[in-house]
């Protein structure tokens, strides 16, 4: 990792928890202790993003998991960027392979998502990443690329700085398969190279692309050292008090 880009983690508690499971995971993040050096989001349930950014030490951030993309109008059960941050959050996760693969949104979606979330403020964690049929017939650049083009396209050259960039390989997620840190360190690399011939080299140099995938307290270390993983995107492990040893992997 190269020294200017900070170590990110992102805990992605999905469709989980309620105020007292999360009262139990404030705790553990408060008691810590946490690397001052690392940057912790919180990916939390949208009814429960007024009472975690209420609760959560102002240092940790907390990011909603969808949103949609205008500010406001008839689109009943969707929250938008200005009401995220009317509620003091400042993230948000788009395109997570559920929200592609449980929910169908397109590439196109996603990237209209990215771009209006950028618009009104808010940092974005966009997320990549191919299914296991697409790694085995050796199409997973073609897929990442692709997914990847549509996003960039919508990213003001001003907004990188706003941009967290989380490679998630589909088969590695929830299923105990993780990606060793070869495997993806590879896919890092070549998502950096790709964003320095289609953006530009500054821009692939500043921007954290973090891995995510069955990432636990066991592997997280081994992740972190490779050279162009800049943090991890946790799911389950996130609700648990190891995750705290996953905030700290780049120690």
């Amino acid at each position: 990792m190269a020294p200017e880009r900070k170590f990110f983690v992102g805990g992605n508690w999905k469709m989980n928890g309620n105020k007292k499971e999360i009262d139990g995971i404030i705790a553990f993040l408060t008691a810590g202790p946490l690397d001052p050096n690392a940057e912790l989001v919180c990916g939390v349930p949208s009814c429960y993003l007024d009472y975690c950014r209420q609760k959560l030490p102002a240092t940790i951030g907390v990011a909603a998991q969808n949103c949609y993309k205008v500010a406001k109008g008839a689109f009943t059960g969707e929250i938008s960027p200005a009401m995220i941050k009317d509620v003091g959050v400042e993230w948000v996760i788009l395109g997570h392979s559920e929200r592609r693969n449980v929910f169908g949104e397109s590439d196109a979606l996603i990237a209209e998502k990215v771009s209006h979330a950028l618009s009104e403020g808010l940092k974005v964690i966009p997320c990549i990443g191919e299914k296991l049929e697409e790694r085995e017939s050796g199409k997973t650049e073609e897929v990442v690329f692709t997914q990847l083009k549509a996003i960039v396209e919508k990213i003001p050259e001003d907004k990188w700085d706003n941009v967290v960039i989380a490679y998630e390989p589909v088969w590695a997620i929830g299923t105990g398969k993780t990606a060793s840190p070869q495997q993806a360190q590879e896919v890092h690399g070549k998502l950096r190279q790709w964003l320095s011939e289609n953006v530009n080299a500054e821009v692939a140099q500043k921007v954290r692309i973090i891995y995510g995938g069955s990432v636990t307290a066991d592997n997280c270390r081994e992740l972190a050292k490779e050279a162009d993983i800049d943090g991890s995107l946790v799911g389950g492990a996130s609700l648990k008090p190891d995750f705290v040893q996953i905030v700290n992997a780049s120690q």
